[in-house]
């Protein structure tokens, strides 16, 4: 389930063999251009873009596959604007990443959990560290026990300011010496907070003092921290914060400044719903933040930007007519520049404060462009982006030139391969809603003949599908497609990127309306001619695990689906999630008040009419999506004769993230689908269990 509000936000295998566990199984050959299992988990991405103050650099981060250790690990990279040349800056073993450049451009600043080099620093907790972008080595600022959770330069580049966690109280120290370790349901709150903290000086040797320990800025036990900005002049910080660190909190999110002086914190917004993500104008007499704008259902509702002064005052709401999400990125000298969705692309935008006039900026051959950052005089810029058919690279280009320049070259980890060819299609839903999808295709397609199609459900419901390529991660979707399927990826009623009115389509109609969009999806397909209609699956993480589940239950159609972490039960998952209020906002009651609702919306309803033979693959320890749901869903499945296998990942939450175990997610969907679509024989580890119907 992803939400939509920032608080809460190898080998080559054998072309006529299979193995997993120990079992090999005759399958469909895969060709030899098409990339494994493995290759796929190796390849990475890049992403976060930091443009230099002077815009002549560029750091991002760069994932690497750390099989020995398990882990899909983060290194930080520095190319040259002009000549887009690239080298490592971080090669220490774990994570660097959220990487930012002093305001004077001589340093760079940067999360680890790498093993600390402090006396006192906590093991695998992520800490601050500074580098020298003329050479050396990092630095570590701080050894805070529950580590940092984010930071901010100081303007004059000689103090950064963290948010983290207070130590551990002794009180509960001493709790624990007596009774154990427990905690207790909404409370045991440990709130973050803010903090300041003086750059080492460094002697005429080129070395540095012992880190000074952090000051304290914000306390209590009233709130807990999350976006914060120093104002021009660094006298003061705005910041957003919540009553307590619950995801169900997070409508009480609302907008402070604290001076740097005396700690004196003063709110300035506390209209209903979430308020975040503050940014001072260039003068430092406004700040322009994200707001629900008082409204109750801001999960799909539309978010705008609002700018209040910044000693208080009433909020001017500007982007009233902008019907989607805008991320802030900056307030510059011509207006506040931020980033948004519009259907399957993504764009640059800027507002003029005043007007309240909004204009796109065009990023050529990037049709889906974000992770802007700009350099000190808003004259450069370095952006995340890529076309149709096309890996997302990084790019840095002048807001008064027409040609972005390249700084990385991801995409050449496909030159060996042939990949599936990407298109947006649209049909109209059974009430006559338009719905958009990406279908892949083989690059060889044949219209005349007839090909699989097995539909991948995104998760959300507010996430999006666009047409670029990207590493398979849960379905081996190019290996799908090099067999001879079709991929359709529907942007059902609810998903980003298509207006407020869309996004609602779904409220008191969850999963009925998705479950429409898809088979409405499907029958525009099979009327064109070139779909096997006998040859149909479905799979989906999250919210696509739900609309899956709703698939199974309603549905004789489809000859296999896969449930990822999905809702089975709206009445389960609202006791147990972490998110209890997403229910209430789109169904508009609890289960207490509207039973009747909670069924119709539920698969388990619908369970007496399911026949599809079903995978469920969920993480154990998933408060998102609590597991329970899986339990239900595979219990009643056995009940009723179905077909059914269910896979615990035990130690996982919501996304299963480690490199070993996606392997096991990617090979149990392929092993699946390859035998009730194409035919293949099941792998013994991997048999469904099947019982008889209960009488």
């Amino acid at each position: 389930m992803l939400l939509r509000h920032s608080a809460w936000k190898s080998s080559l295998l054998a072309l006529a063999s299979f193995a997993l566990s120990g079992y090999a199984v005759a399958q469909t050959p895969v060709p030899t251009r098409t990339p494994t299992i493995d290759q796929s988990l190796e390849m990475h991405n890049v992403f976060s873009p930091r443009i230099s103050p002077d815009g002549k650099h560029v750091v991002y981060e760069q994932t690497r596959t750390d099989w020995d250790a398990n882990a899909f690990e983060t290194e930080l990279w520095l190319a040259d604007t002009a000549t887009g040349e690239s080298h490592r800056l971080t090669g220490a073993a774990k994570t660097s990443n959220n990487a930012a450049w002093s305001p004077d451009g001589k340093w760079i600043a940067f999360l680890s959990n790498r093993p600390g080099s402090l006396p006192s620093s906590p093991a695998d907790k992520t800490q601050l560290y500074v580098m020298p972008v003329d050479g050396g080595e990092a630095q570590q600022l701080t050894e805070m026990e529950n580590g940092v959770n984010g930071f901010e330069w100081a303007p004059d580049s000689k103090r950064i300011a963290i948010a983290a966690e207070s130590p551990e109280a002794k009180a509960m120290k001493d709790r624990k010496d007596t009774f154990g370790d427990y905690h207790v349901i909404h409370a045991d709150y440990e709130m973050a907070h803010l903090w300041l903290l003086d750059l080492p000086k460094t002697d005429m040797a080129g070395r540095t003092a012992t880190p000074a320990e952090p000051k304290l800025l914000t306390q209590g036990d009233t709130f807990t921290v999350s976006d914060f900005r120093f104002s021009p002049d660094g006298t003061r910080i705005a910041f957003s914060a919540q009553r307590d660190p619950d995801l169900i909190s997070g409508f009480s999110e609302d907008i402070y400044t604290v001076a740097i002086a005396d700690g004196a914190v003063k709110k300035l917004v506390e209209t209903p719903g979430p308020d975040s993500d503050p940014h001072w104008s260039p003068d430092g007499t406004q700040i322009a933040y994200r707001t629900a704008n008082g409204s109750k259902y801001f999960f799909y509702t539309d978010q705008r930007i609002a700018v209040v002064d910044s000693n208080g005052g009433t909020p001017r709401v500007l982007t009233l007519n902008f019907d989607e999400d805008p991320n802030i990125i900056e307030w510059g000298a011509d207006g506040i520049y931020f980033e948004a969705l519009q259907k399957t692309a993504a764009s640059l935008f800027l507002l003029d404060p005043k007007a309240g006039a909004v204009k796109k900026i065009e990023t050529p051959g990037s049709e889906i462009a974000s992770q802007f950052s700009f350099s000190k005089d808003f004259q450069h810029v370095a952006y995340r982006g890529a076309g149709a058919n096309q890996f997302s690279e990084i790019f840095s280009a002048s807001l008064s030139a027409s040609s972005p320049v390249q700084l990385t070259h991801a995409g050449e980890q496909l030159s060996g391969f042939d990949t599936a060819k990407r298109e947006v299609v649209h049909w109209k839903s059974g009430d006559g809603a338009v719905i958009e999808g990406v279908l892949l295709k083989p690059a060889d397609f044949d219209p005349a003949k007839k090909y699989p199609l097995l539909v991948v459900i995104h998760g959300g419901p507010t996430g999006v599908d666009e047409p670029t390529i990207g590493p398979d991660r849960y379905y081996p979707m190019e290996r799908f497609v090099a067999k001879g399927a079709l991929i359709l990826r529907p942007n059902y009623r609810g998903s980003a990127g298509y207006g407020e009115k869309f996004r609602s389509l779904n409220v008191r109609n969850l999963g009925v309306g998705d479950y429409a969009d898809v088979i409405s999806g499907v029958d525009s397909l099979i009327a064109q001619g070139f779909v096997d209609k006998e040859r149909v699956g479905s799979m989906g993480w999250s919210e696509g695990g739900y609309i899956s589940a709703f698939i199974t239950t309603s549905s004789d159609r489809f000859k296999a689906v896969s449930v990822g972490a999905g809702i089975s039960d709206w009445m389960t998952y609202y006791a147990n999630t972490d998110i209890t209020p997403f229910t209430p906002e789109y169904l508009k009651a609890t289960p207490w008040d509207d039973p009747d609702i909670y069924k119709k919306t539920s698969p388990i309803t619908y369970i007496a009419k399911a026949k599809t033979p079903t995978l469920i693959q969920h993480g154990g320890s998933d408060h998102r999506v609590p597991v329970a749901n899986s339990f239900e869903l595979r219990q009643a499945l056995e009940d009723h004769g179905v077909p059914v296998k269910m896979v615990i990942y035990d130690g996982f939450g919501h996304p299963i993230n480690k490199p070993k175990q996606q392997r096991a997610v990617m090979e149990e969907n392929e092993n699946w689908f390859d035998h009730y679509i194409w035919g293949d024989p099941l792998a013994p580890a991997l048999t469904p269990i099947v019982k008889p119907a209960k009488p």
